[in-house]
């Protein structure tokens, strides 16, 4: 009796697998490929591209002028950078969505401390100190120049991309005097170190606020870079880097699926990567997965940007051999966040279509595109 009541149990458990294998594959044949018109699109993105994450995290205070100064020079394919919209509507590249970690809020607005970067204007932004707290935290790639670096604005990075770095006078930046008022923007100038690369840019937008996607849309076309909207001729060199003068100049990204919506709305037929984070992920990961997936789809994105294992950051794991499988299944790339050491890159590069990464130079060392400069002489070069 007990060796048939075995039986009779493993032939419920099998069946019972059985079902839920079905199941899974019925769920992932509902999803439709990418359209035609998305496939075009995604044509844009160059294979093996390296996305300078925040410029760099590593050799610079993230998200300032010398981090992406120095992306630039060491050959990154995109300048990577969250935008966040100021109290005036100006936008500007800032990762948090308030100012403690990485400036100096506690001594400027006292009485501000845990204000969102939303509640200043664009002149109060500029009175902060963005790079102090990068000499504190990483002695060893401290720099007396990181002082007082200034929280950049979205068109003081495209202007970076486009060879140029914000004028200065005895160091200070030089400001815009309109009508006898400063307007918080800086002047530029053509950098005399510039070596000839024309990244593209990789924008990232948060939780939609105040309709940043139509702030964000009006000043990529204002600024020459919305390509369904007369863009600028950017010029390029031969054997330089040379994607800001490409269809694929800008890619955007988020880990909303209502920003997504809204970047779809307000810039149509231009890559998107919907970023996914584990913690968001409710219930089983095969059927949240899937779940991603068909809202890619069905909203013409190009990229999924999946989380990578492993030192230093120990992300959860969103890369797996089968994740990548499915994604690649259904037409749709890979671009991991972030790439910190030689070992991710050997682990994941047979299952990936780009990488985010804090160490552009370990990146372009791995794909074999090494620049001829080590990443300090690239700063020392741009007079860091």
């Amino acid at each position: 009796m007990k060796a048939i009541n075995y039986i009779i149990l493993i032939l419920i458990l099998t069946l019972t697998a059985c079902k839920k294998e079905v199941k899974e594959k019925t769920q992932m044949q509902e999803i439709k490929k990418i359209s035609e018109s998305t496939k075009k699109v995604q044509n844009y993105i160059k294979k093996d591209i390296i996305i300078a994450h925040r410029g760099s995290t590593y050799w610079t205070p993230e998200e300032t002028e010398p981090a992406y100064l120095w992306a630039r020079n060491i050959g990154a394919d995109y300048l990577e950078l969250d935008i966040q919209l100021t109290k005036d509507n100006e936008l500007v590249a800032f990762h948090d969505d308030d100012l403690k970690r990485t400036t100096n809020i506690k001594e400027i607005f006292p009485d501000r401390i845990n204000a969102s970067i939303n509640a200043f204007t664009l002149l109060e932004l500029r009175q902060l100190d963005a790079g102090s707290w990068f000499n504190i935290i990483n002695p060893n790639q401290a720099n007396k120049k990181f002082k007082n670096l200034k929280i950049l604005t979205l068109q003081d990075v495209i202007m970076i991309a486009e060879g140029n770095r914000i004028q200065r006078k005895n160091g200070n930046p030089i400001k815009i005097i309109i009508n006898g008022n400063w307007n918080g923007k800086y002047q530029y100038e053509i950098d005399p170190n510039d070596n000839g690369n024309r990244p593209g840019i990789y924008v990232e937008t948060k939780h939609p606020k105040s309709n940043i996607e139509k702030y964000l849309k009006d000043e990529l076309t204002e600024l020459g870079w919305n390509i369904n909207n007369n863009p600028k001729e950017i010029q390029t060199q031969e054997n330089k880097i040379g994607i800001a003068n490409t269809k694929a100049r800008l890619i955007l990204q988020s880990f909303s699926p209502k920003s997504i919506l809204n970047l779809e709305k307000y810039l149509p037929n231009i890559p998107k990567c919907f970023l996914l984070w584990r913690p968001d992920m409710k219930g089983n990961i095969k059927e949240t997965y899937t779940k991603a997936i068909d809202f890619a789809i069905a909203n013409n994105v190009h990229v999924i940007g999946t989380s990578i294992a492993g030192e230093p950051n120990n992300y959860e794991e969103l890369t797996a051999n089968w994740m990548a499988e499915m994604i690649h299944k259904f037409d749709l790339l890979i671009h991991p966040y972030s790439f910190d050491t030689n070992q991710q890159f050997i682990r994941y590069s047979n299952r990936i279509d780009g990488v985010f990464t804090n160490r552009t130079d370990l990146a372009l060392t791995f794909y074999k595109r090494k620049n001829n400069k080590t990443s300090k002489e690239v700063l020392i070069t741009l007079g860091y």
